[in-house]
């Protein structure tokens, strides 16, 4: 991959925030939850997130995460997900969550 500069990274908002509620996605092509996370003072946003391997909804209820925010809406089947949330893809596609190891006030950004 090619280098990137600081500017570069500098225009990606990464945030974190608390997962209020999690749905079943049965209409999504891969298996999916629709999970609606406040972000504090940037709002609250819907993210379809491919969590199922590893994570049952209460699992994630609750839970805070690291998502990107500033890419533009994505529309995924009748949904449209607003940010997208991170985490470590592993060899058999399953997806482990970015979190901090303590919690920290919704919306701040990750640097």
């Amino acid at each position: 991959m090619p280098a990137i500069t600081w500017e570069d990274f500098e225009k990606v908002e990464i945030r974190v925030g608390t997962v209020l509620d999690v749905q079943p996605f049965p209409a999504a092509r891969k298996p999916a939850y629709q999970l609606t996370i406040d972000f504090g003072p940037h709002g609250i946003k819907r993210s379809s997130a491919q969590l199922t391997a590893l994570y049952q909804p209460p699992d994630l209820l609750h839970k805070q995460v690291v998502a990107v925010l500033n890419f533009p809406p994505k529309q995924i089947a009748n949904f449209f997900s607003e940010c997208l949330v991170l985490g470590v893809v592993g060899n058999a596609g399953e997806v482990v969550l970015l979190q901090p190891d303590r919690d920290v006030e919704n919306g701040l950004r990750i640097g």
